[in-house]
């Protein structure tokens, strides 16, 4: 015990991957991460992947008073030391910080219609404001209560999953947002039907994942629509039966769709994040039971449609991390992965390390890439 008590009272001295400001490349610095307090954990990341809602945090919604930041929210590690009141977790479990908590005790935690938490919210906000970061004698704002590019992170332990400690961190650290994000969106909140037909706007990692779990869940046709042709051959390992760039017609890729299904399709997500795309795919779904789901992350736009397109009978939906409860659903999903039941590997398309995080950040910007996994530690 007395071990442990001392080993958490040290502050870390490591490498993380800073954002100074924003629309500038990030900084390889040292950074201190300070010791887990009440109800924290202290992770050493061992892989972390590159998602596009840290591209859109640096370059889009160019907030200057979250600056300076460190980004990265889709991880696994290995709990390094604990704070006071942690039970759950000891040094040496392997883990997947979650930027959705888990209390499960607030009305959402106990609801199963939903993964949202509401004490997470306010605890989320006050570790953000109170990050256990520092650089040059600075506070670094931690993102997302995860701060993944770095070598090591404090997380509270509602935003933490324990997972198999047969896993490959480098590997299922992907479950910690891409994969979760678009399978659930298919199986959770759309609830994709045997036989059904789907679109999924988009083939970036969420995207896949999409595709993925309408495979899962039994639909016969899945429309992939992208305008990188590229990406179809990807899109195919996954399940995708059809494949549309709406470049290659010149009318709505909706009215396309439409031709194509006899009135549209049963389902379809939005993985990009563009408010068009959204009611593109809102448009692409048949009148009377079509479900469309907005899964592409964006909060710069309003997003419109006429009202006779819901009058008609389609349902419009959102959904968040795949609509998985994070403690409960992450472990399950790493499970999955075990048992081959969910592909990860095929997604991984680049390992580097995380000096070469502005590599890894281009390579996403021009679309080369699916998943950019970064090695914090390298050999």
């Amino acid at each position: 015990l007395g071990t442990k008590s001392e080993k958490t009272c040290l502050v870390i001295k490591c490498k993380a991957a800073v954002a100074w400001e924003p629309n500038k490349p990030l900084v390889i610095e040292d950074v201190e991460v300070a010791p887990p307090q009440a109800n924290e954990v202290r992770i050493k990341i061992v892989a972390t992947g590159m998602c596009h809602t840290d591209l859109y945090i640096l370059f889009e919604s160019m907030k200057k008073e979250s600056f300076p930041m460190i980004l990265g929210h889709e991880a696994a590690g290995i709990i390094e030391s604990v704070g006071p009141g942690v039970t759950e977790f000891q040094p040496g479990d392997k883990v997947i910080p979650l930027f959705i908590s888990q209390c499960r005790e607030c009305r959402f935690c106990k609801s199963p219609k939903t993964n949202q938490c509401e004490k997470g919210w306010i605890e989320t906000q006050h570790v953000l404001k109170d990050s256990r970061f520092t650089c040059k004698g600075k506070k670094i704002e931690q993102f997302a209560g995860t701060s993944t590019f770095s070598q090591y992170t404090v997380v509270n332990q509602m935003a933490v999953a324990k997972i198999d400690p047969s896993a490959p961190l480098d590997k299922v650290c992907l479950i910690g947002c891409g994969i979760c994000t678009g399978y659930g969106a298919a199986v959770n909140t759309a609830k994709v039907e045997p036989g059904s037909t789907c679109a999924v706007f988009g083939l970036g990692a969420v995207g896949l994942a999409a595709v993925m779990g309408c495979k899962a869940a039994g639909a016969k046709k899945i429309f992939a629509v992208d305008i990188n042709p590229e990406k179809f051959e990807k899109a195919k390992v996954f399940g995708a039966t059809d494949f549309v760039n709406p470049k290659d017609y010149d009318k709505p890729i909706s009215q396309v769709l439409a031709e194509m299904t006899n009135g549209g399709v049963d389902y379809s997500l939005e993985c990009v994040g563009n408010v068009e795309v959204m009611r593109s795919a809102l448009e692409s779904c048949v009148k009377g039971w079509g479900i469309s789901v907005v899964v592409g992350w964006t909060e710069l736009h309003d997003v419109a449609t006429r009202p006779v397109q819901l009058i008609a009978g389609r349902t419009w939906k959102g959904s968040m991390f795949g609509g998985f409860k994070g403690k409960d659903g992450v472990p399950e999903m790493v499970k999955a992965y075990l048992g081959k039941k969910l592909l990860v590997d095929e997604f991984i398309t680049h390992n580097m390390t995380l000096d070469q995080v502005n590599d890894a950040i281009e390579l996403m910007k021009h679309g080369k890439c699916i998943r950019t996994v970064l090695n914090p530690f390298p050999q």
